[in-house]
């Protein structure tokens, strides 16, 4: 089984996943990227799976769906491109003979979901669309910090080995505000010079871990000292309030350059 981060537009990853014959898709915003992906490796595509609504993420769909006849699966609770089926919590796709698992993960937008398989090549695989990602998580865009605190709670419960394929290329930049919350964290400092160096060779950062971004994610770290003292430095936040903490990272990055 092969796990393929397909480049599109400025940053998005598009993840392909195939056995050589047959593959699923991820969030396929464009559809080129995936007829050059299928072209490479000859597989068929017959999955398409959507963690949510934006247009980065779904442009592609009804392109792929047309030329391929691929089923489309995607959240329950928001618009995506018609015919698809439609997905919550505790729901499952089969799919590549794998058996995912459907976790809701509101916050980057009011129904997003993730997907999770146990064992993809005998290591656990998570698409998390734009919830996490590696050193941050995604703009509040339909959420609320306490939902999004509890979506990012139930994806760092998953096992320490289990690999995290977000959607944008974004490890640098927020691995510089992940530095400015905890400047003494030193699993930071040497993740980032390793996300540093496969960047200088063109080569993607992700997927990441779900325990490397235990050590390393301050949105993961809300609840740690270092980062509850970072929050209150920057605007007052309560640090008995995990909520009001984490809202003041997320909006503390937001303002972050």
């Amino acid at each position: 089984m092969n796990l393929i981060p397909l480049p599109a537009f400025q940053d998005n990853y598009l993840w392909l996943l195939q056995d050589g014959q047959r593959a699923l898709v991820v969030d396929p915003g464009e559809a080129e990227p995936v007829f050059a992906g299928l072209r490479r490796t000859g597989a068929r595509l017959e999955t398409i799976l959507v963690t949510h609504h934006h247009a980065d993420h779904t442009g592609g769909v009804a392109q792929l769906r047309e030329a391929t006849g691929a089923r489309v699966f995607g959240p329950a609770a928001e618009t995506i491109p018609e015919p698809a089926t439609h997905l919550v919590q505790g729901d499952t796709v089969s799919v590549l003979g794998l058996t995912f698992q459907v976790i809701e993960v509101p916050g980057h937008t009011a129904g997003h979901i993730a997907y999770y398989c146990p064992d993809v090549g005998g290591l656990p695989l998570l698409f998390c669309g734009d919830t996490l990602f590696s050193g941050g998580c995604g703009r509040l865009f339909e959420g609320t910090p306490a939902q999004m605190l509890a979506s990012l709670d139930a994806l760092a419960a998953l096992p320490g080995d289990t690999r995290v394929c977000c959607a944008h290329e974004y490890t640098l930049s927020n691995l510089r505000f992940a530095k400015a919350v905890e400047p003494a964290n030193a699993q930071l400092a040497a993740y980032t010079v390793a996300c540093e160096q496969r960047r200088a060779q063109n080569q993607p950062t992700l997927p990441s871990t779900i325990g490397q971004e235990r050590l390393i994610n301050p949105f993961l770290r809300s609840r740690e000292p270092a980062v509850i003292r970072a929050a209150q430095a920057f605007n007052g936040a309560d640090p008995s309030d995990e909520a009001a903490v984490f809202a003041a990272i997320r909006q503390w990055k937001n303002e972050f350059r």
